[in-house]
């Protein structure tokens, strides 16, 4: 009979991201990983069955996290410029939290591209599901008028997450946070009124 598991999963699966945020996917070795969550060699691959296994586990527990994040600020009190703006400035703030270790998702995304495989599946869905919240919100802006009329809110949609994409690549790269938040600035004029 097996012998059941003791410890957390999610804490494990939490802690692997956190060894994969820092150091990237392939640089992330298999005794990193069990560094970082405690855990033998043995129950890492009982548990998770490989290293792409738990990277998967990893970003799905990231992504989840970020979007829920960015979802609350969306569908938070104010209008929509505001709440964008919310947006932009939890992406700047976020990354100083964060010792400037940039988004999961982008570093991801610079590291691997986009892999035809589980992993390139939760990269895209994460991509429409931004662009779904982006897109609903400026429509609400252009209704509430605080965004110019005339917008095309998948276009823009496409324009913010570029922009907090970038802003994430910003602090990855060590820029201050003054010119991180100008950043913001331009990208908030370019579509308010």
């Amino acid at each position: 009979m097996a012998r059941p598991r003791e410890f957390d999963e999610t804490a494990a699966v939490e802690k692997a991201m956190h060894a994969f945020w820092a150091h990237g996917y392939e640089a992330t070795s298999t005794q990193d990983l069990c560094e970082a969550t405690g855990l033998g060699r043995s129950s890492v691959y009982n548990t998770f069955t490989s290293k792409r296994a738990l990277f998967r586990r990893s970003l799905a527990h990231y992504t989840g996290t970020q979007l829920g994040k960015r979802q609350a600020i969306l569908d938070g009190p104010g209008t929509a410029a505001e709440r964008i703006a919310a947006v932009l400035d939890s992406a700047i703030e976020d990354d100083v939290e964060e010792r400037r270790r940039g988004c999961l998702v982008v570093n991801t995304l610079a590291e691997l591209g986009l892999p035809d495989d589980e992993v390139g599946d939760a990269l895209r869905e994460d991509t429409d599901r931004n662009l779904v919240m982006f897109t609903e919100c400026v429509r609400e802006g252009v209704l509430d008028g605080s965004l110019q009329d005339g917008l095309d809110p998948a276009d823009v949609a496409e324009f913010l997450l570029s922009t907090t994409s970038g802003l994430r690549v910003m602090a990855r790269r060590g820029t201050a946070r003054a010119r991180m938040h100008a950043v913001a600035d331009l990208a908030l004029k370019a579509i308010t009124r």
